[in-house]
């Protein structure tokens, strides 16, 4: 609190300074260091084609070749080696459970934007590499070089074929394809496994582990979803609104805690065995110890096909879930008063902000931001998602510390409409004993674990090389450099692969076995009292639309039909020393609240953009 310009400046450099254009909306800091990187490219390129004064005609010809087709073939080598640099990088951001992320105040949804870059970047380095190679080939006549798969050297048909992986991965991921088919994007982005397996054994392990410590770590993420992947998990209830939106709520032990704004896969094995589905935590693990919530808003195909499930009669449905994952901190508490923008189902990330001041404000000596919610909907029936800002079994009593303001806007309608013939719907679930409450993969000491996965796996990888090289490679090799490098590359993968099998395999277990007491604890209790509440029961069945959400939220909630909010008023009529702005719904929005806060007329605001680029 007293080194309010030192904070002054690090706002400064938070703030956006791109909101319209290619890259979405950056801020100070993050084109700084997108400029730095690009520094680093250029600079990598340069040092390599300094060398081009050393080709000279005499070194062409020995080679019968003309001087420009050596430099074009260099150069295709050096562009190659300079796409490395991106691929180094690459998989950090997608490794969710990492723990570089948090140590760098990251999370893994807001990390999304630097793998697509660094994805953009990598795709656009190697195929021009691997142009260059067609072109110089073609025209020395050395076609059949594309053919050429070397025992002890670079394999060029293994190149090719994690180009053309990597094509098809990319072509995917531009937003005119990804919006459009979702599916399509999804299933091709599983192309990366046939990218890394032949990249590496086009390179060879050698040049390979300039992109080992980022691959290591995902790996190790990977292989764990993979295994918390594998649990039914405890599905116990579900309201069904009447504006095609669903709330699931599932069982949990204390020890999985997690932070607003977070996020989790869902699978439905169902509709769909293969297709995971990210959505916002909605409730609040301090404030609801024994139970998880998403909100699910029916826009694809796949949300649409869970809406109609759950509206016919259904006693069971098998869910798998990986996560959650989000922010390591409650940063937003360090404002004075909040003000959350939202388009449509963009108001799900602000559900969990607002219980958790609702849990704080009950706490004495504790004071919590004013909070300000500006929700913005196309139809009345979208107004019942205002009725998820309490829990399942929360009352109206949960609002009264709390200082929240919320001014709703209903775009599409001149006047209120209610059609009593829709109604909000509550589900109890019927679940299996398999079916287990969701806990931490790796315990409450996640940390400790993680770090002892990633030390014991390399030193175990070491190990594992090292025999394999001293008792099956050297035999029949001697130290010539003659033994295939390919062969050798699959086994330093399968050590890899291994190792951290076995590691995590065993810490998973391990702690498995600690929290499977804790897990049947929270069963029991679900026996003697649905949900572990003595009122649920009587909340079971429908209730009228018109009481939603007015009575419980009436003297917070301002409705507006007809119009859209000003936003540049609203924003620049707070006159509060920190005003933290957080806006989430389309991306036009987006870039109109970060265009005012980035626009220098008010130093108050400070801007954070929750964009779901999953």
């Amino acid at each position: 609190m007293n080194s309010n310009e030192k904070n002054h400046r690090q706002a400064l450099w938070r703030k956006p300074v791109l909101v319209k254009g290619p890259l979405g909306i950056v801020s100070g800091i993050e084109l700084a260091l997108l400029i730095m990187f690009i520094a680093l490219l250029v600079w990598t390129l340069v040092t390599y084609l300094r060398r081009l004064h050393t080709i000279t005609p005499k070194a062409a010809a020995k080679e019968g070749v003309k001087v420009w087709e050596m430099k074009l073939f260099d150069i295709a080598l050096w562009i190659g080696l300079t796409g490395n640099v991106c691929l180094a990088f690459l998989f950090y951001p997608v490794a969710r459970g990492s723990s570089v992320l948090p140590l760098l105040g990251l999370t893994s949804e807001g990390s999304i934007k630097y793998h697509i870059w660094l994805g953009h970047m990598t795709m656009v380095l190697f195929t021009i590499h691997g142009i260059c190679y067609i072109i110089d080939w073609a025209v020395t006549g050395n076609i059949s070089e594309m053919l050429k798969w070397s025992h002890s050297d670079i394999s060029n048909v293994a190149g090719e074929i994690a180009l053309l992986g990597g094509l098809g991965l990319w072509a995917a991921t531009f937003p005119q394809i990804r919006r459009k088919t979702f599916e399509l994007f999804f299933y091709a982005h599983h192309l990366y496994i046939i990218f890394v397996f032949f990249f590496i054994l086009h390179v060879g392990i050698g040049y390979t582990f300039i992109m080992l410590p980022g691959f290591y770590l995902f790996t190790v993420d990977r292989y764990l979803r993979f295994l918390q992947s594998r649990t039914s998990v405890r599905l116990l209830s579900a309201r069904l609104l009447p504006c095609n939106v669903v709330e699931l709520n599932f069982a949990k032990t204390h020890g999985l805690t997690y932070n607003p704004t977070s996020i989790m896969f869902v699978n439905v094995p169902s509709i769909s065995k293969l297709q995971w589905h990210p959505f916002t935590v909605s409730s609040n693990s301090n404030m609801e110890p024994d139970k998880i919530s998403v909100i699910i808003k029916s826009e694809g195909s796949w949300s649409t096909k869970l809406y109609q499930m759950l509206s016919s009669p259904i006693e069971r449905l098998d869910v798998s879930i990986e996560g959650p994952y989000g922010p390591q901190s409650n940063h937003f508490l360090r404002h004075d008063t909040i003000v959350m923008v939202s388009g449509g189902s963009g108001i799900t990330p602000f559900i969990s902000i607002i219980r958790e001041l609702i849990f704080r404000s009950k706490i004495s000596q504790c004071k919590t931001p004013d909070m300000i919610l500006i929700a913005v909907f196309k139809s009345s029936l979208d107004l019942t998602m205002l009725d998820l800002l309490l829990p399942m079994t929360g009352s109206r009593s949960e609002l009264s510390n709390l200082k929240l303001h919320i001014e709703a806007y209903v775009t599409k309608e001149k006047e209120p409409t209610t059609d009593n013939s829709k109604r909000v719907r509550s589900i109890l679930f019927k679940p299996l004993p398999t079916d287990k409450p969701m806990a931490p993969i790796l315990g409450p000491n996640s940390w400790f674990w993680l770090a002892a996965i990633i030390s014991s796996s390399f030193i175990m990888f070491l190990i594992l090389i090292g025999i394999i090289t001293r008792f099956y490679i050297y035999p029949r090799d001697h130290n010539k450099n003659e033994f295939s490098a390919s062969t050798k590359a699959v086994l330093n993968v399968l050590a890899i692969c291994v190792s951290i099998a076995a590691t995590a395999s065993a810490a998973v277990f391990w702690n498995k076995r600690q929290y499977s007491r804790e897990a049947t604890q929270v069963q029991n209790i679900e026996g003697q009292t649905p949900l572990g509440s003595p009122n649920l029961r009587a909340y079971n069945g429908d209730r009228e639309l018109e009481s939603l959400p007015h009575q419980s939220l009436a003297q917070a909630t301002k409705v507006h039909y007809g119009g859209r909010p000003d936003l540049k008023r609203m924003l620049f009529e707070r006159r509060e020393e920190s005003v933290g702005v957080l806006v989430c719904g389309p991306k036009k929005l987006r870039h109109d609240v970060a265009a005012i806060c980035s626009s220098g007329l008010a130093d108050n605001l400070h801007f954070e953009s929750i964009s779901f680029s999953w």
